[in-house]
């Protein structure tokens, strides 16, 4: 029994021994720091991750492409097809130059290497430093922000992949990688280097250095000096921007950036970069200008497809193997680019006058042709159909006044406003084109005769937010029309800087009943494994069918009175024109003659086609003639490119929708009143409302006796007749005669080009007159009334010429005093209301004959100069 209880202890003993091992084991173990828990934890991780990442990068691997000398060496192609599916460009280098090794300088190769891949000769094909110092970039500068691509990866993109989006992935990204160092296995640094330099694309539409060198400098690449290699070597990255020939500016600040990059790794010295930075980048450049090409045909049409692909999908057109499907009306194209290259269809004698093009089917938004520059001598040289930044002056008022007073304030085109001296907020005058105002007129009439005073009120009635929310409808962003300022301002009723391309799409949803398509080039590409991608922009309802309607009726009227100018052989069209103006102090400042003006501009519309055309020049203070042919030219490209292309369509009028009635209006009643019984015919107007808002009260019975003085009254002021003016070149005189009036007791008003005249006589002569054509008018005045006018111009022929100039015969405005000679007429003049008949005129070198209006009617105007941040017009410059 002792010896049990003694077994007992010793085994109670050893369990509490164990016991408090294990207790000591377990303390020994939670001991352990919590920095080395978090240590071992991250190395695990980490491990975990590069096992992973060895293996995701193991199957990437497994399915990376093969690669080829072929495809090291050859040029990755991209077609363009027409609208008829017929393919007209091929982007790719058949004439490629290609250089071998030893044909490459080594200043060509040092100048690579110090802006593409500094380490280029030491990394294995992928550069673990240039890979850390992007990811660091990306990380403090945005994503993106500075790449790790070595000269090899960019040639196994440049030859595999792409440089678009769509293969910036990691897949890629781990086969690309992969391939480059398949790639630095297989061949030595300078064939690497070689098959670059034969891969790049230089812009032209040339591919290598060896043919730039060739092309930009008549020379081999063995030849190249400094300053030309440095240039050469920066083009890679943007060849467009930086191509010396249309854009040195950009082109020398990336050679000098690459003269940095030299002298950085001591490849030159600073007086050797220095000599080379001074010398000017188009030295030694190959003039191209006289060299035969029909790609300059479609070159403005090319550089915006070029452009919108880009945009739209991130792809390289030259690097991407792609079948670009555009909307090319190749037809179409070559007669625009004939109108304004050659005399066939329209005389332009100044070389300087440039203008800008687009053309729009309504229907679809498809661009089917544009025009870039006159006498264009570079490939996707400047754009102006696209590229251009200038008022468009009374073309924006149906976008910005009138069509979002009759789309939210439900105006008809009767809808009354008074035509009388008006103000900007901040005091400062807003003109008409005429400097005369007409007292009470109708919406129609504001509009077809272009009245910036009535403009103003009425856009300044319909809330700005509104007419934001209009424009923006119609693809035109409202920090663009005017320069420093991202908000609309008072001017914007009758002047900012809409494009081409643009004011045709926006005229396009008038004529198609209110549905907006962006204008495109593009209708899909197609990929090199066979992927289709559809560029096709959505359509959105801009307006209602009504405003399209009421809008496209009243610019019809506009059309009909330049008839002469832009008529189709009877097809329906309505349209608009626009002139800017400089203000007084810019004319003084920049000599410029009185009749000079910036910008001239009309843009027109079928029910299929929707063409806007701006003529000017280069240099905004270089002026075109607004006296001559040159104000006409607008409308003459118009009507020569728009007659061609509806030729081969059926065009019809547009159908009045049961949103808008027509109403028979009594002239002058305010509210409208509906014609009565008893009503004058010469008081009723027919005018077109939105259903449910047209007037229902008829107007009351005139009194007789108001209804007699009226009539006497009527009688009695009529437009004089046998008005005749003639110059005689021998005795630089212009004589005016007309016939006697057969009321006793008046006076005649005489308006000679800015000058009035009143007299009691039956002719007047003017020695020594200005040269260029000269608005003559003539009313009768009796008891403070002023009658209807009797309108003609004559045309002075030049002094210092023998023979006067020819200008083609232009229909004569048959109403109107006219503008002054700095603000002289644009548009035809415009009946009475309604407007309706095209007026009747003829013109000639010497003399005229005569055409009757209304009083105080006149010709269409220029606009004013460009918006300024003050937000308003020069009062020096009335926009027409």
């Amino acid at each position: 029994m002792p010896e049990k209880k003694e077994m007992s202890r010793v085994s109670k003993k050893q369990t509490q021994k164990a016991n408090h091992s294990k207790k000591r084991s377990k303390n020994k173990k939670s001991s352990l720091p919590i920095w080395k828990k978090s240590l071992i934890g991250i190395l695990i991780l980490i491990g975990a991750i590069l096992i992973g990442g060895m293996g995701l990068f193991a199957y990437y691997v497994s399915s990376a492409p093969e690669i080829t000398e072929a495809e090291l060496t050859d040029t990755v192609s991209s077609t363009l097809l027409d609208s008829e599916g017929n393919e007209f460009l091929t982007l790719a280098g058949e004439d490629r130059e290609l250089v071998t090794e030893n044909d490459v300088p080594k200043v060509l190769k040092n100048a690579i290497t110090a802006i593409e891949d500094q380490r280029f000769y030491t990394h294995i094909g992928i550069d673990p430093i240039r890979i850390a110092g992007a990811v660091v970039a990306n990380v403090t500068d945005g994503f993106a922000s500075e790449g790790g691509s070595t000269i090899t990866q960019q040639l196994i993109k440049l030859s595999v992949f792409s440089t678009g989006a769509e293969d910036q992935t990691l897949k890629r990204k781990a086969q690309e990688a992969w391939l480059s160092l398949q790639l630095e296995r297989d061949y030595s640094k300078d064939q690497i280097l070689t098959f670059y330099i034969n891969k790049v694309y230089m812009s032209d539409n040339k591919y290598g250095m060896g043919t730039a060198s060739e092309y930009y400098f008549g020379k081999p690449i063995a030849e190249l000096t400094l300053p030309e290699a440095a240039l050469l070597a920066g083009m890679p990255q943007a060849p467009n921007a930086y191509n010396p020939i249309t854009n040195p500016k950009d082109a020398t600040k990336r050679r000098n950036l690459v003269l940095d990059m030299m002298l950085e790794t001591e490849a030159i010295t600073a007086s050797e970069a220095e000599e080379a930075k001074s010398v000017d980048v188009s030295e030694g450049l190959v003039n191209h200008s006289g060299e035969e090409t029909n790609q300059l045909v479609f070159d403005p049409y090319v550089k915006e497809v070029l452009a919108e692909v880009e945009r739209k999908t991130n792809l390289d057109p030259y690097t991407s193997g792609l079948t670009i499907h555009t909307n090319l009306d190749m037809d179409a194209q070559q007669r625009l680019y004939d109108v304004v290259n050659s005399d066939e269809y329209v005389t332009i004698e100044d070389e300087d006058i440039q203008t800008g093009v687009s053309l729009v089917d309504v229907n679809t938004g498809q661009l089917k042709a544009l025009g870039g520059a006159r006498n264009q001598e570079v490939q996707l040289g400047t754009n102006y159909a696209t590229e251009l930044k200038r008022s468009v002056g009374s073309n924006i008022k149906p976008l910005s006044a009138y069509g979002p007073a009759i789309e939210y304030l439900q105006y008809s085109t009767y809808e009354q406003v008074v035509d009388e001296p008006y103000t900007f907020d901040d005091g400062t005058p807003i003109n008409n084109y005429d400097n005369n105002y007409e007292g009470q007129i109708s919406l129609r009439r504001a509009l077809v005769d272009s009245r910036n005073v009535p403009t103003t009120k009425i856009y300044k009635d319909v809330p700005k937010d509104q007419v934001n929310e209009f424009l923006t409808n119609l693809g035109i962003n409202t920090s663009t029309l005017n320069p420093g300022s991202d908000v609309l301002v008072e001017s914007n009723g009758f002047t900012g800087n809409i494009t081409p391309v643009e004011l045709s799409g926006a005229y396009a949803t008038f004529a198609n009943g209110g549905t907006y398509t962006e204008p495109y080039t593009v209708s899909k590409i197609v990929l090199a494994d066979g992927e289709e991608i559809d560029l096709q922009p959505e359509s959105t309802k801009a307006m209602a069918d009504s405003t399209a309607y009421m809008i496209t009726d009243m610019l019809k009227d506009v059309a009909s009175n330049n008839s002469a100018r832009v008529g189709l052989n009877g097809i329906p069209q309505a349209g608009k024109t626009g002139t800017t103006n400089y203000e007084d102090e810019k004319k003084q400042e920049y000599d410029i003659p009185e009749n000079g003006v910036p910008d001239k501009w009309y843009t027109g519309y079928t029910t299929n086609y929707a063409l806007s055309v701006w003529v000017g020049k280069d240099n905004y203070y270089d002026s075109i003639d607004n006296s001559g042919s040159e104000r006409l030219l607008p409308q003459q490209i118009y009507q020569a490119l728009m007659s061609y292309v509806s030729e081969s369509v059926e065009s019809s009028d547009w159908k009045k929708p049961s949103s808008v009635v027509e109403v028979a209006v009594e002239k002058g009643s305010m509210p409208a009143k509906l014609a009565g019984p008893d009503t004058p015919t010469d008081k009723i107007v027919n005018e077109l409302f939105v259903k449910g808002t047209e007037p229902t009260t008829v107007a009351p019975k005139i009194p007789e006796k108001e209804s007699k003085k009226d009539e006497e009254e009527s009688i009695e002021l009529k437009a004089p007749s046998g008005l005749t003016a003639n110059y005689n070149e021998e005795t630089d005189a212009l004589s005016i005669k007309w016939n006697a009036y057969s009321q006793k007791g008046i006076s005649y008003l005489l308006t000679v080009g800015s000058e009035s005249y009143s007299t009691n006589d039956l002719s007047y002569i003017i020695q020594s007159p200005p040269a260029g054509e000269i608005p003559i008018t003539l009313a009768v005045q009796a008891d403070g009334d002023t009658g209807p006018a009797t309108s003609i111009s004559v045309l002075i022929p030049p002094k210092e010429e023998e023979e006067p100039e020819e200008e083609e015969p232009e229909e004569e405005e048959p109403k109107e005093e006219k503008p002054k000679e700095e603000k002289p007429e644009e548009e035809e003049p415009v009946e009475e209301e309604p407007v309706k008949e095209e007026p009747e005129k003829e013109s000639s070198e010497s003399s005229s004959s005569t055409s009757s209006a209304p009083s105080g009617s006149s010709s269409s105007a220029p606009n004013s100069s460009a918006p300024t941040a003050e937000s308003k017009a020069s009062s020096s410059a009335p926009a027409e």
